[in-house]
Order: structure tokens, then C-alpha cells, then sequence
């Protein structure tokens, strides 16, 4: 995914309200963006960081610029959450994903119950495959984890990839590492533990975990590689 636009510099003064961050451009003015993450951005939300940002030119918005990534040591982190289904999506068309391949079909936001909603459904000859996309943005000592703060909401989703594999058709759960400096991926167990053991119920029967890295840039992100799944 190449960015229509060339991304603005600044520095990060502080992120708060969860969908806010002050930031500093070249020219000494602080702005309000926009920062389209619900999660803690445990180790990417640092004061002083690099960030680069979106301009929109919709006339509606009360901040016209969006966070797209911040600068993490050598390494740029993506945090616009709501561009990774776009990200799997594309991989999914080139046939990046390998275990899946290119599906004859693809559908997403797919209701699978009366207060579930999972983000894509596969079809492949004559099978479904229900996914659910997990940006993942924290890594530690080159291990990239997920998530980075309580997710009651993820492990309802990993119950639902359960019992759809239960019915019978194949489920996953895909982690999107939107950063270069992790070699493997697992849990974030000292964060979140339920989740952990729910993933490592859901695997033993049968749903998928995959992860995957995207290189990222100011110019462009793209999931280009496969990562280790370490469970348990």
C-alpha cells in the first residue's frame, strides 16, 4: 500500500484521549491529530519520537492530519489501525499469505453471531475460512507481541474463530507486525494472560495463528514475510 501523498515530519509531544496526539511540525507549531489506535501504543508512544503524518482534505474533519507511524529506535512503527485490514487484504490478493493462497472470494466485516463481527471470510473451493486481524505494533528484545493492553473484546473474537471451527469450517487469526526489528511472534502474556490462554485453547483445536511483518516506510507499507508463531 503506497500513500497517495508524501507524509508530513514532526515529533511526538504527547498522545492522550486515546484518538488524540499534540505534535510538533519543523516549523515550531504544536497541532492536534488525529490517532486512529485503541491500544495502549506500549512502546511507540514515546515524547520526542519521530512520527510522520496524513493530511486530509475533507472540509468535515475537526483534525485534518492523522498519525500514521512513529520512529522507534532505527525502526518505523505503524500505528494507523484502521489501514491494516487493507494491508491483509492486499497481501491476500497478491497471494503473500501463503497457508491460504488466493481465495476465489473475499468478504469482510462478516457477521458470525448476534454481537460478532469478524473482519474477512475466505472462500476456496467450496470452503470457508473466517479471519480475524490483529495489528501488532509492540515488539521487545525482537519478539513481537500482542496486545499491548487488556483485550476483552480480542478474546471474544478468538472464542468465535473457535466455535466456528468446531461447525466445521477452517479459522484464523492473523497478526499484523507493522514494524522491522522482531524475528518471531508471541502472546503478550504479562499483559494480558487471559488472552494468551485463550489463543493457546483455540489453537490446540484447530484455528490458525499466523503472523506476518510488514515492511514499513514513509512512503509505503507492505506485508512482505512471514514471522514464527511461539504459543505456550
Amino acid at each position: 500500500m503506497r500513500f497517495s501523498q508524501e507524509l508530513q515530519p514532526g515529533i511526538l509531544v504527547r498522545r492522550y484521549k486515546r484518538f488524540l496526539a499534540d505534535i510538533k511540525l519543523d516549523n515550531g507549531e504544536i497541532i492536534t491529530v488525529h490517532c486512529p489506535n485503541s491500544g495502549s501504543m506500549l512502546g511507540c508512544s514515546e515524547p520526542g519520537s519521530p512520527v510522520m503524518l496524513s493530511i486530509s482534505d475533507n472540509p468535515r474533519r475537526k483534525y485534518s492530519r492523522t498519525l500514521e507511524m512513529v520512529q522507534t529506535g532505527a525502526v518505523w512503527v505503524g500505528v494507523n489501525t484502521s489501514l491494516t485490514n487493507r494491508l491483509v487484504r492486499e497481501a491476500l490478493g497478491n497471494g503473500v499469505i501463503t497457508e491460504i493462497g488466493r481465495p476465489e472470494a473475499i468478504r469482510q466485516e462478516i457477521k458470525t453471531s448476534d454481537n460478532t463481527r469478524l473482519d474477512f471470510l475466505l472462500e476456496q473451493k467450496g470452503e470457508k475460512l473466517f479471519m480475524e486481524v490483529k495489528n501488532c505494533s509492540l515488539a521487545e528484545d525482537r519478539v513481537a507481541m500482542f496486545p499491548d493492553a487488556v483485550t476483552i473484546r480480542g478474546t471474544k473474537h478468538l472464542r468465535e474463530l473457535k466455535t466456528l471451527r468446531e461447525q466445521g469450517h477452517w479459522a484464523a487469526v492473523f497478526f499484523c507486525v507493522q514494524r522491522g526489528d522482531a524475528d518471531c511472534f508471541k502472546p503478550a502474556s504479562h499483559i494480558d494472560p487471559l488472552y494468551s490462554e485463550v489463543l493457546a485453547e483455540v489453537t490446540a483445536a484447530g484455528v490458525l495463528a499466523l503472523a506476518y511483518q510488514a515492511d514499513v516506510t514513509p512512503r509505503e507499507i507492505k506485508i512482505s514475510r512471514q514471522l514464527p508463531v511461539k504459543i505456550g
